[in-house]
């Protein structure tokens, strides 16, 4: 299967780390350097994609790896989400429970 990039869950899991970092999407306009914060409400809302230089720079900023803010059909090189909490932790593997069933 050839791997495809899930734009609307890798908005989902974008707002999510946002959140989790207290990191506004005014605060990203600004550290990226953007015209318009209009381009990540469009990100989150999983309209388009970051391009690659920012993904790389979403990376740094949140002190992640780029895998684990995209979301995709291939298997997950990280594992897992980083930061959860306990019901994070739960839904998560609910996610991926159900994730497994629809492949199969």
């Amino acid at each position: 299967m050839f791997p495809v990039i899930y734009l609307k869950e890798t908005g989902i899991n974008l707002r999510r780390i946002m959140d989790k970092r207290g990191i506004t999407a005014k605060d990203i306009q600004e550290y990226l350097n953007l015209a318009s914060v209009q381009s990540v409400y469009n990100w989150c809302n999983g309209i388009n994609m970051p391009t690659i230089d920012n993904l790389y720079a979403l990376s740094q900023l949140f002190q992640l790896p780029i895998d684990a803010i995209v979301r995709g059909n291939r298997k997950d090189i990280v594992p897992e989400p980083i930061i959860m909490d306990a019901r994070e932790r739960r839904l998560w593997m609910y996610y991926r429970k159900i994730r497994e069933l629809a492949v199969a």
